[in-house]
């Protein structure tokens, strides 16, 4: 047991220099890029689903939140929405930078989840459109006053931004993740050691790495959790290959970091955002299943 310990913290230490650094870079790109992404997805119109794809990929802190905050006030499309949720990064990045991850690897990961991401809001904004043009068709002029005001005032726009680089500076900021993340990473790395230590590596790879629809039920439900600890517990479990890439992928779709929990707060219909966390589950469990069974490689 010490021994492992041991090993989970020398882990541990050999990232903090690269996480620091990383997240640096987050927070001056997020200053710089904060309020014109903002603005770009606001303005987005019939393009949300690729513009909030695009940009829920690049490393911003709390974008999924404005995204959220954005759908309760009405502002952008269910479809942009889930775009946004599904190609968000959260943790995933700079645990794969201070891993030392081929760029390459790091850009396919995005790529793919940008791409599943657009297609998904694209297939949802199309969807719903169809569906109101008839419901129109059928029951004209039945939309009463009352309900589409109930539709205007349906959340509001929260500024809150759940993101530290706006309490403080961006030295502050980068350090208060980096030893937030950090903890995370201990703790998992921790968990995950001691189980392949007494259980065995190839014995807890049986159990999730060999099921192309197990693997991707999990990762997809850890993703969901309203905490940067869930991208941390998926990436690592996928770097030390007890899940598969389908899985991996899987969890990082759903990993919409606490935009989740910002939605059941500020959009007060409740149905609603069930439908959206089924929704998100459903494309993420999907996707992951789909990369497994064809056998596709990064």
């Amino acid at each position: 047991m010490l021994e492992i310990i041991e090993d989970t913290i020398i882990d541990a230490i050999k990232l903090l220099p690269f996480l620091f650094i990383t997240y640096l870079i987050m927070e001056y790109i997020e200053h710089k890029m904060g309020h014109k992404t903002k603005h770009a997805i606001k303005k987005s119109g019939k393009w949300g689903p690729i513009i909030g794809g695009i940009l829920g990929a690049f490393p911003q802190c709390g974008f999924s939140v404005s995204a959220t905050n954005l759908y309760a006030g009405r502002v952008i499309t269910l479809g942009t929405l889930i775009a946004v949720y599904l190609s968000t990064s959260d943790e995933m990045l700079p645990i794969f930078i201070s891993e030392a991850v081929s760029p390459i690897i790091i850009l396919k990961i995005l790529g793919i989840k940008i791409i599943i991401g657009i297609i998904a809001g694209i297939i949802i904004d199309l969807g719903l459109h169809v569906i109101k043009n008839k419901i129109m068709k059928n029951k004209e002029n039945n939309i009463t006053e009352s309900e589409e005001n109930d539709d205007d005032e349906i959340g509001h726009i929260c500024e809150e931004d759940h993101c530290h680089c706006n309490e403080s500076g961006i030295l502050k900021s980068a350090i208060h993740h980096t030893l937030s993340i950090l903890m995370f990473i201990i703790i998992i790395t921790f968990i995950i050691n001691t189980a392949v230590h007494f259980v065995g590596e190839e014995t807890i790879a049986s159990w999730i790495l060999n099921r192309p629809v197990i693997g991707p039920l999990i990762a997809s439900l850890i993703g969901l959790i309203p905490n940067c600890a869930a991208s941390v517990i998926i990436t690592n479990m996928y770097l030390d290959k007890v899940i598969s890439l389908g899985s991996m992928i899987s969890g990082l779709l759903t990993g919409a970091g606490v935009g989740l929990a910002v939605l059941f707060k500020t959009n007060n219909k409740i149905k609603e955002n069930i439908r959206i966390l089924i929704l998100l589950y459903a494309i993420g469990v999907i996707s992951g299943i789909i990369i497994d069974l064809i056998g596709f490689t990064i």
